[in-house]
């Protein structure tokens, strides 16, 4: 999908699975994706179909979204 893709973060989720966060572009547009990736044999991280891409414009409500759960999860703990 990108004509150009930058990594912002990633994490691991799993020892063979790591959460990527990157700008990417495509068309001109700029898009932010949220998406898992899988380690393949040779070693790099491949992209799944495990993932959102959403509008720059999204990322207030994405935090917001964020903030809200954390507060849920440290309620529940």
């Amino acid at each position: 999908m990108a004509d150009d893709k930058e990594l912002v973060h990633s994490f691991d989720k799993s020892p063979t699975e790591q959460v990527q966060v990157s700008l990417s572009t495509f068309k001109g547009k700029t898009y932010v994706d949220l998406r898992i990736y899988y380690k393949a044999s040779d070693g790099e991280f491949k992209p799944t179909k495990k993932g959102i891409t959403l509008s720059p414009d999204l990322l207030p409500e994405l935090g917001e979204a964020i903030r809200k759960l954390i507060e849920r999860v440290e309620k529940a703990s």
